[in-house]
Formats: C-alpha cells, sequence, structure tokens
C-alpha cells in the first residue's frame, strides 16, 4: 500500500489530503475500505511538525474522515456449496487465498443443525478454495446472553487468533444470533486492533436489526453492552433458511426492532406490520421477508447516511425504547430476551408521550395493538419496582455520554428527543403495565 500526500493553499492555509491508495489505484468503496485523512494547518511541512521555539504551546488540530465499506447481502442456502454469495462477498480481496479464517459458531445453531452445519461449511470452502480465505478452524461457542455475561466467548476469539495466526487482513466468521455475534465481534475487534469479521446473523433480530450496525460488545455490572467497541463489519450475509429453524417466542421477538424502525422513519413499513401482524406472528415468509428486509435497509440507511455511525453525539434515535429494554433485562437476569425488553420499553415511552399530551391516543392504541397481534409482550411484574427501573435513565445517560437524551414520539415518523423525564407520569405509565 501507498500514502500519497496532495497539499493545495486555500485561504492562508494548507489543505493536506493523504489517500491510500492500492498497486492498482485509489481502492473503492464498492470493493473494498478506503481511508481518507483531511488536516488543515497553517504550517506547509505538516509531515514535519516541530513546535515554534518561542510558544508554549503548539495547537495542530485535525479532521479525520474515514470511509468504509458495509457489504450486506440477503439469501437463502449460504452455505449450499451452488451459492456463490458468500464466496463474492471476498472478491474484493485480490490476495484472498492468502487469506485465513476461523469460524465461530453459535451453539444453538450447531445444535439445531444436528451437526450438519459444520458439514456443510466444510464442504463449501473446499469446492470454493480458489475464491476463499483457508478454513483453518471451526469453534462452537455459547449463543444468548450467556455469550456476553463474561469475557470467555472473547477471550477464545483473541486466543484463537494468535494460535492460528489470523493476521488483519484474515477473517473471523461469526454464524449465529445477535448476542453471539456481539461477543464474537468483540473479540475480532481487539485482536490486533481489529481482524476482518464476517457475520451471518440467523435470528430475526439479528437479520433485522443487529447485525446491520457497526458496535459489538458484551455485558459486565450487572450493565447491558457496557464494555464494547466500534468495528465496521467487512460483511453481513442474512440467509433466511436460518430463521425456520428459530422457536417461536425467539422468532417473534425479533419484531420488536421493526416496529421500533417503523414507527421512528417509516409510515408504511407500521401500516404494513399493523395489516401482517397475526401473518408474521404465524411464520408467514413472504409477510415476515418483507419486514425484515424493510427494517434492515432503514437501521442501515440511518447508521451510514446520517452522519454518526460511531455515536459521537448525545442522541441516539435507533435506541428509542431501549434505555427500560436494557434495564429490564439486567434487571430480569436475561430471562427477558432483548426483543421482548424492546416490545416492552416501546410501549412504556409511548404511553408516556400519550400522558404528556404528544401522542394521540389513537395512535397509542395501534401501536399497542400492533405489538399485541405480533405476540410480543404488554406487561411484566418488574414494572412494579419504579425505582430499579428508572435507575435505568442514568444508567443510558452515561452510556450515550453527556446530556440524557431519549427519543420520543410524535406520530408514525415524526420522532423527536428531549433531556428530562416527568418521574410521576414515568411511574403512571409503567404502573400501568404491571
Amino acid at each position: 500500500m501507498i500514502l500519497r500526500n496532495k497539499g493545495r493553499a486555500v485561504d492562508g492555509f494548507f489543505l493536506s489530503a493523504v489517500e491510500l491508495v492500492g498497486e492498482d489505484g485509489l481502492l473503492n468503496l464498492e470493493n473494498s475500505s478506503t481511508l481518507r485523512l483531511f488536516a488543515i494547518s497553517r504550517d506547509p511541512f505538516i509531515n514535519n511538525i516541530a513546535p515554534h521555539l518561542n510558544a508554549i504551546t503548539s495547537t495542530r488540530d485535525r479532521e479525520v474522515l474515514l470511509t468504509l465499506a458495509h457489504r450486506v447481502r440477503f439469501t437463502r442456502g449460504a452455505l449450499d456449496v451452488a451459492n456463490p454469495a458468500l464466496r463474492e462477498v471476498f472478491a474484493s480481496d485480490t490476495g484472498i487465498v492468502k487469506r485465513r479464517a476461523i469460524v465461530f459458531i453459535d451453539e444453538g445453531v450447531d445444535r439445531t443443525s444436528n451437526g450438519t452445519l459444520i458439514a456443510k461449511i466444510t464442504q463449501y470452502f473446499a469446492a470454493h478454495a480458489a475464491h476463499m480465505p483457508r478454513l483453518v478452524d471451526l469453534v462452537v461457542v455459547p449463543g444468548g446472553e450467556a455469550a456476553k455475561h463474561d469475557m470467555r466467548v472473547v477471550d477464545r476469539v483473541v486466543e484463537l487468533v494468535e494460535h492460528h495466526r489470523i493476521c488483519r487482513k484474515s477473517f473471523v466468521i461469526a454464524i449465529g444470533g445477535g448476542a453471539m455475534l456481539d461477543a464474537v465481534g468483540f473479540g475480532a475487534a481487539i485482536a490486533h486492533r481489529g481482524v476482518r469479521l464476517v457475520r451471518l446473523p440467523t435470528t430475526v433480530l439479528a437479520q433485522d436489526d443487529a447485525a446491520m450496525g457497526v458496535k459489538n460488545g458484551i455485558n459486565r455490572f450487572g450493565k447491558k453492552n457496557f464494555v464494547g467497541s466500534f468495528a465496521v463489519p467487512f460483511a453481513v450475509l442474512c440467509d433466511e433458511d436460518f430463521l425456520a429453524t428459530l422457536p417461536d417466542a425467539v422468532y417473534r421477538a425479533g419484531f420488536s426492532e421493526a416496529v421500533k424502525i417503523a414507527l421512528l422513519k417509516d409510515p408504511a413499513l407500521f401500516t404494513q406490520i399493523e395489516r401482517d401482524a397475526l401473518l408474521i406472528a404465524a411464520r408467514d415468509p413472504n409477510a415476515a421477508r418483507a419486514v425484515i428486509h424493510r427494517s434492515a435497509e432503514l437501521h442501515l440507511a440511518h447508521i451510514i447516511e446520517n452522519g454518526d455511525p460511531f455515536e459521537t453525539t448525545e442522541a441516539r434515535p435507533l435506541d428509542f425504547g431501549h434505555w427500560s429494554a436494557h434495564r429490564l433485562e439486567s434487571l430480569s437476569n436475561h430471562a427477558i430476551s432483548h426483543g421482548d425488553a424492546v416490545a416492552l420499553g416501546l410501549l412504556l415511552d409511548c404511553r408516556y408521550a400519550n400522558l404528556k399530551g404528544w401522542l394521540s391516543n389513537e395512535l397509542h392504541a395501534r401501536i399497542h395493538a400492533c405489538i399485541t397481534r405480533l405476540g410480543l409482550p404488554t406487561r411484566h411484574a418488574l414494572f412494579a419496582n419504579h425505582a430499579a427501573l428508572t435507575a435505568g435513565l442514568e444508567e443510558f445517560r452515561e452510556h450515550l455520554g453527556g446530556t440524557l437524551t431519549i427519543t420520543m414520539l410524535r406520530a408514525v415518523g415524526e420522532g423527536f428527543e428531549v433531556h428530562d423525564i416527568d418521574a410521576a407520569l414515568m411511574r403512571q405509565a409503567a404502573a400501568e403495565m404491571v
């Protein structure tokens, strides 16, 4: 690789653009990651900066902009030898046969496959060896929130990256639900400060939301995602066939995130979910597929296009309903799944907005009815412990950084931010959900 420095004067300043260039020219966003660094200085010799001899402080402020590819594919039978989708995500790497790969599998996914998944992975890599990294290990790890309870999965990833001499251009491939993807992704992100990660999400919630993101992490101190990092995955490959293996409750729980993103951004999608809620709950593949794909598209668009993928600002609209959802998960020792907790959190904040006069009675009733028809929970005994629940507000503020910022809803497609919560009205909203 070559670092190429280009500079020009602009209004008395010196603008420097540093481009990362491959042997065949500037890397293209569509087929690889491109890094552009931009810096502005009055000193044209920015590569040889020395403090002024008579100055106590020498200041050089820089703005760093990174352009990274985010590849997402939807398919069926991703590990069938005849399906080229997985092979093709590696096409941008001209040195792919020199790379290595470790595949980590969620133990629940492995168990459901009755031992066939490992054989299919092995066969796929063998059949496409000329276009794939070399498979050096297949490892089954815990799935669900158990994967995030401690550092064991993370440590296992790091240890195997070292053991198999996985370089930063090689791959960790994670096949599993959202929690397992979080833990394995965190391990990949901290080994060598970032090994390439390919996600194959196997749950509705992971395919319509979690796998689209650029976050990973684990739980610590009884707090959701307390330890983690931001890292853009090399690729995300969603295989619809995995969803057929899910228990009904796990399947339905994933649609709470689709409701959330529809309420925030897409009135047509919310109407569609309302109309098809019973079909979705009954696992009609056509009704479900349309919602999953649109939800994934909206989540990805927000992350990529809103200008804050690494969440440097105080607002975090994609966490609508999540301040209480994360707290409910922790208070229940994760007996409440993330998807179910999000359904409850959405209803709590929508009822609060309704009590404040922001959200109409009619829309509040529609949201409640939609979540009910999807087969998601609308009540829980933990809402009776108001003090423990609202402690989640401060945890959420710390996680955001800065001022408490909670997304509320005025209309479908019309969210807004608030920075204070009326304790009495929140207590009333929670009491109605016991």
